[in-house]
């Protein structure tokens, strides 16, 4: 069994977005011969936009991150309806076959005692240990994953919007959201607050 970190990190993103954003937000007003080489008249435009709520012009660049999460915090990051997502397949990946080197691979929740860790490492190691089982009495995947814990560890790729991502990460490093999964997207956010400070600086 291997217990490894979440992460999330940045697969691609639009090629000069704030440039694309412009573009299209001049078509609005047809004063596309205002556009500056240096890229200042993109970040005032947007600035301007921003502040009044234009975000739709936002939608036409896009950003896609790998996560690296546990099953349960993937179930909440996949709610997002304007996204598209790509998951690691419990169905089709064999954790008992030797590209996995016959062991899952689990996230360990945050905040845990020392007796709830000792707890929570040895039921995953028995859920290993019965899953490992069912495979070798001929148990397909999709069959024996019916036993794996919700801290499986799994990897998703999430492509969306500049607008969706302001709004992913309003939910999703609240207060109110999981420790997890405000993680992983703090990590997200930190990279999109470097690469775009005009659209993403004053994100919390």
């Amino acid at each position: 069994m291997r217990i490894v970190k979440p992460s999330a990190e940045l697969e691609w993103c639009t090629s000069d977005a704030l440039k694309v954003i412009e573009r299209a937000a001049r078509t609005c007003y047809k004063s596309e011969s205002k556009i500056s080489e240096d890229g200042t008249s993109a970040e005032k435009l947007i600035r301007f936009v921003i502040k009044r709520g234009h975000l739709s012009v936002l939608e036409h660049a896009v950003a896609s991150f790998r996560f690296v999460v546990d099953r349960g915090i993937s179930h909440e990051i996949v709610r997002h309806r304007i996204a598209s997502f790509s998951q690691e397949s419990t169905r089709y990946c064999s954790y008992a076959k030797g590209k996995h080197g016959s062991q899952i691979a689990v996230i360990k929740p945050t905040k845990l005692t020392k007796e709830q860790a000792i707890v929570w490492e040895e039921s995953c190691r028995i859920a290993e240990k019965a899953y490992l089982h069912l495979s070798e009495l001929g148990c397909r995947p999709e069959i024996a994953r019916s036993i794996l814990p919700t801290c499986l560890k799994t990897e998703l790729v999430l492509t969306a919007n500049f607008r969706e991502w302001l709004h992913i990460f309003d939910l999703r490093t609240s207060k109110q959201a999981h420790p997890q999964v405000v993680a992983v997207m703090l990590q997200a956010q930190a990279v999109l607050q470097q690469e775009y400070p005009v659209i993403f600086g004053a994100v919390k």
